[in-house]
């Protein structure tokens, strides 16, 4: 097996009703991407058709058989070069006449195998069948290779079960629309991963629709390490298998520290009925009515001084009061010391360190939710306490620890949520955030908000120098820094507004970078706050309304939450091989 390879990302804009035309500037694409050395080479969904098709029968004439003349005449690229090669095209099922959107697998030896889309767009329904043949992943003389495409990326289950069947790269063919590119959803998924994303997306504008380009190889830790901007074109990169079998997030072995038993209910879809009929069945649980008010984070260098920790707290509470603050988020153990936070300074919630904290709240007639090392009966929790003027409202641990935190807590076992004024609340540490399985449970069980106290290192945001892709107002194409934050990812794919407070303490490696994001990723201009460095508070106004007896806002409706496949996501809760039973 080939443990080191070049790897490229077609880009190409196809014509309608010219599929001749497009197979062979396809074929001319990858064959110099061939000679070029790569042995992996991605092309675009729909690349040989072009995608706004109306219906079957203005698509029928250009659908075939998968293999058929299209993958015959890849093959023969694919032998002469010795490489493979993954081809987006309508195919036709011979036994149904159904069509799908989907893509093939080629090899030196010819076809390997196929993927049909799963999770249709706004389009495909008007002429595609879902996906019937789930997510496989192939074994390849270039190691586990897995296809997905377009729409089947925004949810984070598909890429994490090809993930946990052992791919080493993803291949994702798109028509990627709406934003500039490289998307923030492709970065998170390779990065949640750790393993290599080939993305071939068009360009181009069809039937109106503007096609966002930026075609890439996205490395297992979110960055680029490949991109053509727009027009068509190759990208190349190496891919190094041994970053991707090292499964490492952030330093830490997240699929080593799953916790499959845990997520039982992402097998379930509670926003497929009404939720506020879903919710109250047989009077248990109903959503409370929600409202307007104002979210904060705060960021600071926690000490080992729990003294000192509650007057940093009183002081930012403080300020997020002067900004009319409802609810104010904490970091990760900020009461008993942030990263530092040992057994010997752990309290119980009854203790001091948490009353004062309610003091504090109830001055301020605010909620707040922070971070402590909790004492239990002769064990110890990383804890998340959410206290108001009602006192103690509850309290989260951590279900997923980190090892330096292991060598001293045990891991919680449930899932909390709270009702509040402001929504419904779910808590969450940092590491818990970075487990894609954490959001999505919380999200299931309705929660308008998920509030997370964190103590994360490393890299988890990257800029975007701009691009030349012309995209409609208000969609942004300048430089951002804040391109793709992986947190405001996990609030969009759970269509939840979640605040993200982090410590900042540039000396312990610590950059802050906290947040509050908005419940939809695509909605521009961004509806979000952040605190970019140094302590302080950052925050906005939220809505959890909804008028009248269906859901009227994305947070209440969850429209892509309501889109989920459950049954295709059995691997996400099965134990691992070896695991007690």
């Amino acid at each position: 097996m080939a443990k080191r390879y070049k790897a490229a990302a077609v880009q190409f804009e196809p014509t309608m009703f010219r599929k001749d035309e497009n197979v062979s500037s396809l074929l001319a694409l990858v064959e110099k991407a061939a000679k070029d050395g790569a042995k992996l080479i991605v092309t675009p969904e729909m690349g040989t058709t072009g995608y706004c098709w109306v219906d079957r029968d203005e698509v029928a004439p250009f659908v075939e058989n998968i293999p058929g003349p299209t993958t015959d005449r890849f093959s023969e690229v694919a032998r002469r070069y010795g490489c493979h090669v993954v081809i987006g095209m309508p195919e036709r099922d011979p036994e149904t006449n159904l069509y799908y959107n989907s893509a093939a697998l080629i090899g030196p030896e010819g076809f390997i195998g196929r993927h049909r889309k799963t999770h249709p767009y706004i389009s495909e329904p008007k002429w595609a069948a879902p996906g019937d043949c789930g997510h496989a992943v192939f074994e390849t003389s270039l190691g586990r290779i897995a296809i997905l495409i377009c729409m089947d990326l925004h949810f984070a289950e598909t890429a994490r079960h090809v993930a946990l069947e052992g791919a080493d790269v993803i291949c994702h063919t798109s028509n990627w629309l709406a934003e500039r590119t490289p998307a923030p959803y492709w970065m998170s998924r390779a990065f949640e991963n750790s393993c290599w994303l080939i993305e071939s997306n068009r360009w181009g504008l069809e039937r109106t629709v503007q096609f966002s380009g930026g075609s890439c190889v996205i490395a297992p830790d979110g960055s680029i390490a490949a991109v053509i901007d727009s027009g068509d074109g190759v990208a190349y990169a190496e891919i190094d298998l041994a970053a991707s079998r090292a499964r490492r997030v952030l330093g830490e072995p997240t699929f080593e520290d799953r916790r499959p038993e845990m997520y039982m209910n992402v097998a379930t879809n509670t926003f497929a009925w009404n939720p506020s009929d879903f919710f109250k069945l047989y009077g248990h649980s109903p959503i409370p009515p929600g409202r307007r008010s104002h979210v904060g984070v705060a960021q600071f260098a926690p000490e080992r001084d729990v003294a000192r920790n509650l007057a940093t707290i009183e002081a930012m509470a403080d300020e997020a009061a002067g900004r009319g603050v409802d609810l104010l988020v904490l970091p990760e153990l900020c009461l008993t010391g942030g990263p530092a936070a040992k057994a010997d300074l752990a309290e119980r919630l009854s203790g001091p360190a948490v009353a004062r904290l309610i003091e504090i709240a109830t001055q301020r007639r605010m909620h707040i939710v922070a971070g402590l090392a909790e004492r239990g009966d002769g064990v110890f929790h990383d804890t998340v306490a959410l206290v108001g003027p009602e006192g103690l409202v509850g309290s989260y641990r951590s279900v997923h620890l980190t090892a330096a935190t292991r060598s001293w807590a045990t891991a919680g076992d449930r899932w909390e949520v709270f009702d509040l004024p402001e929504g419904r609340i779910g808590l969450l540490t940092g590491y818990d955030a970075s487990f894609p399985e954490a959001g999505r449970s919380l999200a299931l069980l309705g929660c308008d908000v998920i509030a997370v106290s964190a103590a994360q290192r490393g890299a988890f945001v990257r800029g975007h120098g701009g691009t030349a892709v012309r995209q409609n107002y208000p969609i942004p194409t300048g430089p951002d820094p804040w391109h793709w934050h992986h947190f405001r990812v996990r609030a969009g794919e759970n269509n939840v507004y979640l605040a993200f407070a982090n410590i900042f303490d540039a000396e312990q490696g610590f950059d802050g970078k906290s947040g509050v994001f908005g419940p939809d990723t695509f909605a521009f201009p961004r509806c979000e706050a952040v605190q970019q460095r140094g302590a302080g508070v950052a925050a906005m106004e939220i809505d959890t309304t909804s008028s009248g007896p269906y859901p009227s806002s994305v947070v209440r409706r969850k429209d892509l939450v309501l889109m989920r496949l459950p049954h295709l996501y059995k691997k996400l809760i099965e134990k691992p091989r070896g695991a007690p039973a």
